[in-house]
């Protein structure tokens, strides 16, 4: 039985007040919730308050992406090591925004997930497709592709440790949602391709998460869905109310 995860993207929003009032919100209402997996998000520059509100608690901090490399010249980026050197646990990696607007590739989102898995980082790996590749019925050939690109050269041991979560990007801060129905479609396929790349043992111990546009009001109807796990949240994680009433949906 997959335990729900319910994780928070804060993406670049907050200041430091209010990531640390947000951490303690979540914090405060999280023992109603011991069934299920949180974990928060903040910018990195703030992931050292937001670690010493969480430390000691059920609530996992992770960051919003990292660099592959372990060091060295690469100004501006962060390593797994120094991720972990803060608390962190996750780290987000192929987010759509970071792919469609950042121009992040599959074998860039490839390198720095075997970075995390090598540094004993849990990746949430993202994958999803544009509303014209939609439209045009290529969904599942897009989310095969950046499958496939994204995690080459995991191995079925290292795949037990990943977590995947399906954003359309169409749904993402959009108010539109994938119905449950049209979600779990993909979300089962997805557990396919996990299963033809590694085993069924394998594939039924990976969480795969859905995003878009999910708040306390749908999050009941989506995470019953056989194949989703938990979800990655992004507005609606930053009230504490409401990401701990997805959560609330997580448990049923």
């Amino acid at each position: 039985m997959r335990r729900k995860l319910i994780a928070g993207n804060w993406k670049m929003n907050t200041d430091r007040a209010s990531a640390v009032a947000l951490a303690k919100g979540i914090v405060g209402g999280v023992d109603k919730y011991k069934a299920v997996d949180l974990l928060v998000c903040p910018p990195a520059v703030y992931l050292t308050f937001v670690a010493e509100v969480v430390r000691g608690t059920s609530v996992a901090l992770g960051a919003q992406n990292m660099y592959h490399e372990g060091n060295g010249a690469f100004t501006g980026e962060l390593s797994a090591a120094m991720l972990k050197d803060v608390g962190c646990s996750h780290v987000i990696l192929g987010h759509s925004e970071r792919r469609h607007i950042l121009g992040e590739t599959d074998a860039a989102v490839n390198k720095k997930t075997l970075a995390a898995l090598a540094a004993g980082l849990v990746p949430i790996v993202c994958v999803g497709e544009l509303l014209a590749e939609r439209e045009a019925n290529k969904t599942a050939a897009v989310i095969r592709s950046q499958f496939e690109g994204s995690l080459a050269g995991v191995s079925a041991e290292q795949i037990e440790k990943v977590v995947i979560a399906y954003e359309p990007v169409w749904a993402i801060g959009t108010g539109k949602v994938a119905t449950p129905q049209q979600a779990e479609e993909v979300h089962a396929d997805l557990r396919k391709l996990l299963t033809e790349r590694y085993n069924g043992q394998s594939a039924a111990k990976v969480r795969i998460l859905y995003g878009g546009s999910v708040k306390a009001s749908n999050a009941g109807e989506l995470l019953a869905q056989p194949n989703i796990d938990g979800a990655l949240v992004g507005g609606a994680s930053l009230k504490a109310d409401e990401f701990l009433g997805i959560a609330a949906g997580a448990v049923g």
